[in-house]
């Protein structure tokens, strides 16, 4: 891959900071400490290391840097640039503020998905196990 423009890292920021702002960010990143903290009850008595922890490794000034340049890995400058305009519109605005909720809320979709069928995967497993098992003890 050839290696992004200044121009193009520059334009990469520039959306970033259209579609974030430090306090956007940082709370949709509390916000899944939060998550993982309802999931993992016991990791509660932890709760402000966790937050400590986090918000020295992935906060926005931390991370955007190479976000930006992930960005411009992936778009053109042109495409960076008519992505800025997108996002200083209505919609746009619109969009980066419900885009992190949608994204956290189709994930508890998921994880709900995967917690009502985990039977069926322990099954799985435990099938395979014993198959595994079998053939080892027969040859």
């Amino acid at each position: 891959m050839v290696p992004p423009t200044a121009s193009q890292r520059q334009a990469a920021e520039a959306l970033l900071s259209t579609i974030y702002t430090e306090e956007s960010f940082n709370k949709l990143i509390d916000s899944t400490v939060e998550g993982q903290l309802k999931l993992h009850p016991e990791l509660q008595r932890f709760q402000a290391e966790m937050f400590s922890f986090i918000r020295k490794y992935m906060s926005w000034s931390v991370l955007k840097p190479e976000m930006a340049a992930m960005y411009a890995q992936e778009f053109t400058e042109p495409e960076l640039l008519e992505l800025t305009h997108f996002y200083q519109s209505p919609v746009g605005r619109k969009a980066a503020a419900k885009l992190p909720v949608l994204m956290q809320s189709g994930m508890a979709i998921g994880q709900r998905h995967v917690q009502e069928h985990l039977p069926e995967l322990e099954k799985m497993i435990k099938e395979k196990q014993a198959k595994v098992e079998h053939e080892h003890a027969t040859h």
